[in-house]
């Protein structure tokens, strides 16, 4: 049972008629008789809210969250009071999002229900715990409050960010953007993917006569291959120091993971054969690139749990490891971050390896910051001195580009905020210009 507001400035009020009555009887008398009715009315409302159950609610929300995206939370709140109740809907959210303010005020009338919505914003991968609903209720009367603990407590997991999956599929599937000016010729050959059986015709190469389908049909029949159209493309995330760098809540790392899980979906609906790799100052995770149904679920499992290290990534156990695990010439997408051309200096000679090898794509990240500041307006001395620091190393990462395209290296430099829809488009152009070979 909680006291309310109305009932300690009732109790106020007689407090001050009862104090009054040493100067004036007549007050205490008026006092008397209003504490007895006020004890009276706050029975009558105890009765009203204990008598029966009286509410009920229930939280429904998706047993994972996307991190980085607005994911919905639903309750339902039911009355069996019948009259008018007055309700205060608290929900213990997970203590992460240091929210205070998911704190409802509602009014049911007899035997209804009503639903409320809202949203929350992860910013960390994990496993966030849910408590139970917190219910407070009044009757019209409104001297005291019942608390009602209504659902379960509820744990749900924040995974990197599929629904943006949703949002890019329209691109995936578009023709448009990826077969532009492209006529799509099939080639036979022998050493490609098998396409179908069929009769044999006169020019048809006996070699490729299937000889168990020709025994069924009582016909000869011969293989069809064509070229092979699928192309392995592999995100390589670097978990070194450098990807903890944060922008609005999310470090470049979550970035990263999220920008691969959607790569990954549309390169699969442009049937490529997606994988997965992640390195520190050692090689962490692989996944071998495929395009099977169950692939999508693996990587996001295997970048469920992806955090970062305060090390300096090593390159050259890269290298090593992915000379053993991929045997085929692939599209590689590597995140990284690079802040000064002596940083990439360092490890050139292992991107150099990596491209002569297979097709490189190096992501790394500039500062939405830096480029306000330099387009901002200095008024004193200091601000001329950070404008100028901040332009060198905006020039720096222009030096970083054309140094890797010196070296026949491709490259993107984006924000963190367009860092998905920028290597998409990166993806989507390259691959239009067969350049992923």
């Amino acid at each position: 049972m909680y006291l309310t507001r109305r009932f300690y400035v009732i109790a106020l009020v007689i407090i001050l008629l009862l104090s009054g009555g040493f100067m004036w009887g007549s007050l205490f008398l008026m006092g008397q008789i209003a504490l007895i009715l006020f004890a009276l009315v706050v029975v009558i409302d105890a009765w009203m809210l204990y008598y029966q159950k009286g509410i009920l609610a229930d939280r429904t929300c998706s047993d994972r969250f996307s991190n980085g995206d607005e994911n919905l939370v639903k309750l339902r709140v039911e009355s069996t009071y019948p009259y008018r109740v007055n309700l205060r809907v608290v929900d213990e959210i997970p203590v992460i999002f240091q929210q205070r303010n998911i704190d409802f005020h509602l009014m049911l009338n007899q035997g209804q229900g009503k639903s409320i919505t809202y949203k929350l914003y992860p910013q960390r991968r994990g496993t966030y715990s849910f408590g139970y609903i917190r219910v407070f209720a009044n009757t019209p009367i409104g001297l005291i409050a019942r608390r009602f603990t209504c659902g379960t407590e509820k744990s749900v997991k924040v995974y990197p960010s599929y629904l943006m999956l949703h949002r890019y599929e329209l691109m995936a599937m578009s023709n448009n953007l990826t077969e532009l000016g492209i006529k799509k010729i099939r080639r036979i050959g022998h050493h490609t993917e098998f396409e179908q059986i069929k009769e044999y015709v006169k020019g048809d190469d006996y070699r490729t006569i299937n000889w168990k389908a020709s025994a069924r049909r009582h016909t000869l029949m011969v293989n069809v291959y064509q070229d092979e159209r699928s192309q392995q493309v592999y995100n390589i995330i670097d978990k070194g120091r450098v990807m903890q760098r944060a922008f609005r809540g999310m470090t470049l790392l979550d970035y990263a993971i999220n920008a691969s899980l959607v790569l990954s979906y549309v390169a699969i609906h442009k049937d490529d054969k997606a994988g997965l790799a992640t390195f520190n100052e050692r090689f962490d995770t692989f996944i071998p690139a495929s395009k099977q149904a169950g692939q999508m679920q693996a990587l996001l499992e295997g970048l469920y749990k992806q955090e970062t290290s305060f090390g300096e990534t090593d390159f050259s156990s890269l290298c090593v490891h992915l000379g053993k695990h991929i045997n085929k010439r692939s599209f590689l997408v590597l995140y990284t971050d690079f802040d000064t051309l002596g940083s990439l200096n360092r490890q050139l000679a292992y991107l150099q390896q990596l491209s002569r090898q297979h097709r490189l794509l190096v992501v790394f990240f500039e500062d939405e910051e830096l480029k306000k500041l330099i387009s901002s307006s200095p008024g004193n001395t200091e601000e001329y001195y950070q404008q100028v620091i901040a332009e060198k190393f905006a020039y720096e990462k222009r030096l970083i580009v054309a140094t890797l395209k010196q070296h026949g290296i491709y490259s993107l430099l984006t924000t963190p905020e367009n860092l998905s829809i920028d290597v998409i488009n990166k993806y989507l152009e390259m691959k239009s210009r067969q350049l992923l070979l």
